[in-house]
């Protein structure tokens, strides 16, 4: 976001335009998230984790290289569809993770990602756009996501998806311990 005046430059649109890169990501998410997450529910997650960060790899990298501003916007889209899925994916991961007992701040823990990525990470991706270019700090945020890819391979747990009878209802979820005080939070 802290980037739009220099995209719009680089694609030749007004910085207004360029800032409906941020919505398309936003519809991306939005209209994605729970498709995307019913879909795969069935398979492992693992798999379903390393789809979503190839998503952020394909579609920064065509970010990165686009001098086309409709093909970059479909790649906004993309990287934010990416994202709902990963969202979705980390709250149940997490859960998982831990015993029952813990799995309110097991989700808290994963969930901090968000505040910290507003707060942190968008200023540091003005930072780096400015001091590198907006180009090369996707393409960096595209290599980041390669080496996060070869951490989950070697690091992260693989579970299996979720048998149409194990699926739990949502009002189920919001009883976990923790669950509401931490979803008020981030809404908050």
């Amino acid at each position: 976001a802290g980037l739009l005046p220099e995209i719009g430059a680089g694609l030749h649109v007004s910085p207004a335009l360029a800032g409906q890169m941020v919505t398309a990501y936003a519809l991306g998410s939005l209209s994605a998230a729970i498709p995307l997450t019913l879909a795969t529910q069935r398979w492992r997650r693992r798999r379903v984790l390393l789809l979503a960060i190839i998503g952020f790899v394909v579609f920064n990298s065509v970010t990165a290289f686009s001098t086309d501003y409709d093909l970059t916007l479909v790649a906004r889209y993309g990287a934010g569809a990416a994202a709902g899925l990963a969202w979705a994916l980390l709250a149940g991961y997490a859960r998982r993770m831990v015993i029952p007992a813990r799995q309110g701040r097991a989700l808290a823990i994963a969930m901090v990602g968000t505040p910290i990525a507003l707060s942190v990470g968008v200023p540091a991706g003005t930072w780096l756009g400015a001091a590198v270019g907006w180009r090369l700090a996707f393409w960096i945020m595209s290599g980041a996501s390669v080496l996060l890819i070869v951490w989950v391979l070697a690091k992260v747990p693989d579970f299996p998806g979720l048998a149409h009878h194990e699926r739990q209802p949502f009002g189920h979820v919001l009883r976990t311990p923790g669950v509401r005080s931490v979803l008020g939070v981030v809404v908050t």
